[in-house]
């Protein structure tokens, strides 16, 4: 019994039906999965799982960016950094797309992979593709909320690099309604009025080009950033579905699976009970020359 329910999860996890019957729902489960679509869903699971990698080298990519954007002063320096998150932020945002589409798609294959023989609710092959299908989902989840923890970061950190700008040229701390006109205009001029009259517009004609290539790159990079957001609600959306019906599923094999102990303990009695009886039958019939009525 507990090898039967041991090889029933282990191979859950493998992704293959276990033996040749399906003990908790008692349905007949052929050894090979090619009949039963997991070949070509684990194909699928592979190169979703290649372009999530690709979103995590691109997530990388944009952080050291970042970092190396706040150490620049120079407008061409940060016209280029601007350049290249740019590029990667649509490079992440087509692939997003696409992972969320074979995703959908993927799931609802699983629906439809359950009127097979042998694929039905609850068997090994379906929660092997539920469990699959959903720890892919988490994972890609998880990683569209880094991508929303960047842009947050990215603001705040845009936020202190101007405010760091300010003091440097003009020797003052700006107070939050000036940090706050520069964050959302870029304009700077104005504000670097005095520092101009006094150093010349050559000696800060710099840290303004700087501050507005910075303005327009922030803008533009937490635009494309907040369009991922909707992805992200999307998938939490479909995790909390796929667990609900993974409980759902795994309630229904412990109920299949004490019912079948309960069974087996009852019949091991009954069949204990049994031998007794005839035991004692058969010495009576032994001892006294009377049949058993039993």
């Amino acid at each position: 019994m507990n090898d039967l329910l041991t090889d029933s999860f282990v191979s859950d996890a493998r992704g293959q039906p276990s033996r040749d019957n399906d003990i908790e729902m008692g349905t007949r489960v052929p050894r090979s999965s090619s009949d039963m679509g997991m070949e070509g869903f684990n194909k699928q699971i592979q190169e979703i799982e290649k372009q999530v990698d690709k979103l995590s080298a691109l997530l990388k990519k944009l952080k050291d960016a970042n970092e190396e954007s706040k150490s620049v002063t120079k407008a061409s320096e940060m016209k280029a950094i601007k350049k290249r998150m740019e590029k990667d932020v649509d490079e992440v945002g087509k692939i997003a797309r696409n992972v969320k589409a074979k995703i959908e798609a993927i799931n609802r294959e699983n629906l439809a992979n359950r009127q097979k023989p042998g694929c039905e609710k609850g068997t090994s092959v379906d929660r092997s593709r539920m469990n699959v299908t959903n720890a892919l989902t988490k994972r890609f989840k998880e990683l569209m909320t880094e991508f929303q923890t960047l842009r947050q970061r990215i603001q705040e950190e845009y936020r202190e690099v101007v405010e760091r700008r300010v003091i440097t040229v003009t020797g003052t701390r700006p107070d939050e309604e000036t940090i706050d006109h520069l964050i959302e205009t870029g304009n700077s001029e104005q504000i670097f009025q005095k520092a101009i009259q006094e150093q010349g517009r050559g000696q800060v004609l710099n840290t303004l080009e700087e501050i507005q290539e910075r303005h327009d790159a922030v803008k533009e990079i937490e635009k494309k950033l907040l369009d991922l957001q909707q992805i992200y609600m999307d998938m939490a959306v479909l995790v909390e579905a796929q667990g609900e019906i993974l409980d759902n599923i795994e309630s229904q094999v412990c109920f299949c699976t004490l019912n079948l102990f309960g069974w087996v303990v009852f019949l091991r009695a009954h069949m204990f009970v049994e031998g007794h009886i005839l035991f004692g039958c058969v010495n009576g019939n032994v001892g006294s020359g009377f049949k058993c009525s039993h």
